[in-house]
């Protein structure tokens, strides 16, 4: 590595470190996964995923039709009915641990197919989306048999076929976070990945098929927004688990509105850092750019708005622009990047679009000086400073590497400010002192508060929103009662 001059110090610029694909196998086609059997689509049609890092396809991807949903509801009855309630509970356990260990050995090529397909860095996708994964499925394969311990005197029984739609950012990790608890509970599974990058969860359908689980008792079907509607108004599926935006989980409550079917919704997000000026500054410097910049922004979760102190905001700033001129944006597969792709050219649309109107509301805009690619699909990390909470950058979802900054001067204005937004999903507070964080705790109208750090996640630990957030929650024992009848 060479050391490049700066106009104060100095910064190491690393030389090229890139993951290597040779070991990696993804097919030119693939086909739906049902009944354990891939098979070619009724409809006939195919689309193309892509890598957003050089805009070039991955793949070719079956498009289900209603047809295919209904074939793939059928197998999951019958699957039901015939072997998965009938089997013991022990067994059952047995198949979804057999699960998480075949994805433990085949982690590294999970990771690398996450990065070439949604753009995360690899770096995020190795160390952390990956393992957590496989610790849902072995968490809740202990948990198979040990229901009524989980939910005493309550009877728990399975629903029976499930429905579970699941994001872009996020793929492997979302489909274990429904798929794991639903097994565990003893239904089936009707389950369909984001149309933009369904690679690994085609992935995890072929562990599934390798591991021996009955046949039926998981399908994967890919396509757009309409095979997602004809799963949410089948009628054969007893529930609808769904992970993505506020405007489509409305739909999806409008749709199952007077139906016996159950739901759990984990939607849309903004999410408020809160800076007291006790709090330790580079520590908390670095958890603000792990929370929205090193995910790019493409997370529900993700530390969108920030919230410092007055007295010590000049320096949580300064600190802060210097650490975004160290980022890396580059190649997803480069253990060296830090941010990579955003993850297709409509969400970098997207993206630019409120850059633009962050500007034209009279925001200031920071963005460091540093490279990005020419190719494929990239966005500098972003401030916006001197914003309101009447601004539309401060408001609304943007899924990108955007924060904005505000100030405050007592805890009950920031409480106001954090809780002044129609989303309720997560928050961070940086303090050194345990009686904010627990008063904090017990006034921000969000589901999950993190003291100290942020966006980490355990599978014992249940997460989900309130308001435009959603309802219900994934993960613990939580996540659990959301697949059972009592």
């Amino acid at each position: 590595m060479q050391k490049k001059n700066q106009s104060k110090g100095f910064q190491w610029e690393y030389a090229p470190a890139p993951e290597s694909t040779d070991t990696i196998q993804i097919k030119k086609q693939y086909e739906l996964f049902i009944d354990g059997k891939f098979v070619k689509p009724l409809s006939k049609k195919y689309y193309e995923t892509h890598n957003p890092s050089n805009g070039k396809s991955l793949s070719k991807i079956a498009w289900a039709n209603e047809k295919d949903i209904n074939q793939a509801v059928k197998a999951a009855q019958n699957a039901y009915k015939n072997v998965w309630s009938k089997m013991h509970a022990a067994e059952r356990g047995k198949y979804i641990y057999r699960i998480a260990r075949m994805m433990q050995e085949r982690a590294r090529e999970f990771a690398v197919i996450e990065s070439m397909n949604g753009g995360k860095p690899i770096r995020e996708s190795r160390d952390i989306d990956i393992p957590l994964a496989c610790n849902h499925f072995f968490y809740y394969a202990g948990w198979a048999d040990k229901l009524e311990y989980a939910f005493p005197n309550k009877n728990p029984k399975p629903m029976g076929v499930v429905g579970q739609i699941i994001p872009w950012n996020f793929p492997l990790l979302m489909a274990a976070w429904k798929i794991a608890p639903a097994l565990a509970c003893g239904n089936t599974v009707v389950l369909k990945p984001a149309e933009t990058t369904p690679l690994t969860a085609l992935k995890l359908a072929e562990i599934i098929q390798e591991s021996g689980l009955p046949n039926g008792v998981v399908n994967i079907l890919t396509g757009h927004g309409d095979t997602g509607k004809a799963i949410v108004n089948h009628d054969g599926i007893q529930k609808i688990a769904f992970t993505g935006s506020t405007a489509v989980g409305k739909y999806i409550q409008q749709s199952l509105a007077g139906t016996n079917k159950k739901m759990t919704l984990e939607l849309g997000g903004k999410a408020a850092h809160i800076i007291f000026d006790d709090a330790p500054i580079n520590q908390t410097v670095e958890g603000i750019v792990n929370g929205i910049f090193f995910n790019q922004g493409h997370v529900c979760c993700a530390g969108s708005r920030l919230f410092v102190q007055e007295n010590i905001a000049k320096e949580v700033i300064k600190k802060l622009k210097q650490r975004m001129k160290t980022l890396i944006v580059g190649d997803p597969l480069d253990k060296n990047t830090d941010i990579g792709a955003i993850h297709s050219k409509e969400q970098l649309d997207k993206i630019n679009f409120y850059l633009d109107l962050g500007q034209k509301e009279g925001a200031e805009i920071f963005q460091p000086n540093i490279c990005i690619p020419s190719n494929g699909f990239y966005c500098k990390p972003t401030l916006f400073l001197n914003t309101s909470q009447s601004h539309r950058i401060v408001q609304e979802e943007i899924f990108g590497p955007i924060l904005c900054i505000q100030t405050f001067r007592t805890i009950d204005e920031v409480i106001e400010k954090a809780n002044n937004t129609p989303y309720g999903l997560s928050a961070g507070v940086w303090t050194d002192k345990g009686s904010k964080i627990f008063h904090l705790t017990s006034k921000l109208k969000a589901g999950v508060v993190w003291a100290n750090t942020y966006n980490k996640f355990d599978p014992s630990s249940p997460f989900g929103g309130y308001k435009e957030s959603g309802f219900g929650r994934e993960g613990g024992i939580h996540g659990l009662s959301a697949y059972l009848n009592f």
